[in-house]
């Protein structure tokens, strides 16, 4: 079985820190598994951990009513799930669903703020963070207001293959419609075009990308602004 250390190594933001640092925070984790459509919290709940991905990933999203919503980020092990106890915040603003089944750190609220506290590299690294939270989220409003379904639709999908690091993922149209805002049958026109293009199969729950080079010629350009963004404040 792989260490807590071990594990660390696959999530952006610790692998970032100084040894110190992070063996430190590392050892007052826990290595959990993240099951998919588990929802580890809700908006307005009190945040009881914060979580590191290290295979799996978090899908954000903002409830419109008892049954819609809006995808606002996607976390995988790029970043954290909990950025906004940085704001002396301890209560959620989305809700936090597993969208990718795998592995994370997690760490209790009160640790972790311990932490937050006796690191100097961990609030850098963590407000850099949550300004890139912060770009994406406002990228993430201009895209759901201007550009088509197909091509947000790719954008998604580039999002989650990177996260997955897997070519094949499971999703539902229902699923999809719901966190992109728009009707089921958007969502089924999108998809049929994708695959006519032969850029994605899909069958059954399960997507799989078959030409990731013309799926980001699809997708609208704030694909490759949140990228930017990410390398350039992070990487």
């Amino acid at each position: 079985m792989l260490t807590n250390q071990a594990v660390s190594s696959a999530n952006c933001l610790l692998r970032s820190l100084p040894q110190l640092d992070r063996d430190r925070l590392v050892a007052r984790s826990e290595s959990v598994e993240l099951i998919f459509a588990e929802v580890l919290y809700r908006t307005g709940d009190a945040i009881p951990h914060v979580y590191f991905p290290t295979g799996g990933f978090i899908s954000l999203v903002t409830p419109v009513s008892a049954d819609t919503g809006v995808e606002v980020g996607l976390i995988g092990s790029e970043g954290v799930l909990g950025i906004t106890l940085m704001l002396g915040i301890e209560i959620a603003p989305f809700q936090a669903r597993v969208q990718g089944a795998g592995t994370a750190l997690r760490i209790n609220t009160a640790l972790f703020l311990r932490e937050l506290q006796q690191s100097l590299a961990l609030q850098q690294i963590l407000k850099r963070y949550l300004y890139v939270s912060m770009r994406q989220l406002a990228q993430t409003v201009a895209c759901n207001r201007y550009h088509l379904v197909e091509a947000r639709l790719a954008r998604w999908l580039l999002m989650t293959h990177d996260r997955a690091e897997a070519d094949t993922f499971h999703v539902t149209h229902v699923f999809l419609a719901y966190i992109l805002g728009v009707r089921r049958v958007g969502i089924t026109k999108a998809a049929h075009s994708l695959q006519q293009q032969k850029l994605i199969s899909y069958r059954r729950g399960d997507i799989t990308i078959l030409d990731r080079i013309g799926l980001e010629a699809v997708a609208c350009v704030c694909y490759q602004i949140d990228k930017e963004t990410y390398r350039s404040t992070l990487a």
